[in-house]
């Protein structure tokens, strides 16, 4: 399973992913791309599933459409010591997703 991290996501989140291939929106050299660009080059390139902190996501694209499936991610600030402890909801969430579906993950510290 591929999965790509958002550039708004830490990167370093893709220690959340141990078994799948996971790759940041810089290391696959797709920064600055609008959503829709994103979105459709990640689908061009067989990504599976996408995980944002963009929590308007939602409304601003038609996700139901897509090919990928969804984690969005709500923590109270970017750096990595908020994602660990969701880690492995992160990695559940990722394997359950289904194509044009949406998962919400919320840290504890950040009510949703």
């Amino acid at each position: 399973m591929c999965i790509l991290l958002d550039e708004c996501v830490n990167p370093r989140g893709k220690a959340a992913f141990p078994n799948h291939e996971a790759k940041t929106v810089i290391d696959m050299a797709w920064r600055g791309a609008t959503n829709g660009e994103l979105l459709a080059q990640a689908e061009a390139h067989n990504v599976t599933v996408f995980v944002t902190i963009d929590q308007s996501l939602r409304y601003q694209q038609n996700l139901a459409a897509r090919k990928l499936g969804f984690v969005v991610v709500k923590v109270p600030d970017n750096n990595i010591k908020f994602y660990r402890p969701l880690f492995n909801e992160l990695n559940e969430a990722a394997e359950s997703v289904n194509a044009g579906q949406v998962i919400h993950i919320y840290s504890p510290l950040s009510p949703p």
